[in-house]
């Protein structure tokens, strides 16, 4: 015997079955604001590990084919040339400071993060100098689900001209 349902109840269950799959697909598939928020803790922890001259959590950010875009340097390319590049900043007498996301947006396995940075260091006469400027990494999803940084920019914004005479 067929059962006939009434236009209503027919109507009640396409709603739920509807409402269902909707929150089914929303909540197993969009991940976009954990990861977002993932990056964010990522890059503060990294900002803490760097300004307290930590070299191997420094480093460890990296992926093992990262790009690093310095300024005034050439193209660093790897984590062994990031390591090199963050030991002789550490090594700069008065090397301080760190940086702060001002934004982060993630696409599927590929996020970013850009922000704002202030570090600090002695010259040769003792005298502090402070630069302050932005930077843009670039960061991919690994295969276990973590974030690695996969390009790292960062740019001063102080004027190139009289850079010596920097307060």
């Amino acid at each position: 015997m067929i059962r006939s349902f009434t236009p209503r109840v027919t109507a009640t269950l396409f709603v739920m079955v509807l409402i269902s799959s909707f929150a089914a697909c929303k909540s197993a598939g969009d991940t976009r604001a954990a990861d977002e928020a993932t990056l964010r803790n990522l890059d503060a922890e990294w900002s803490k590990a760097a300004g307290a001259k930590d070299l191997e959590k420094t480093v460890s950010y990296y992926t093992d084919d990262a790009l690093i875009l310095p300024p005034n340097i050439p193209t660093i390319q790897g984590k062994q040339g990031a390591r090199t590049m963050w030991q002789g900043m550490f090594s700069v007498p008065g090397f301080g400071g760190g940086w702060k996301a001002t934004r982060v947006e993630v696409s599927g396995d590929l996020g970013w993060v850009t922000g704002t940075y202030e570090l600090s260091e002695t010259d040769a006469s003792g005298r502090p100098m402070v630069d302050k400027g932005k930077y843009l990494e670039v960061w991919r999803k690994q295969a276990d689900g973590s974030w690695k940084c996969v390009a790292d920019m960062f740019n001063t914004d102080l004027s190139s001209v009289g850079a010596g005479d920097r307060p």
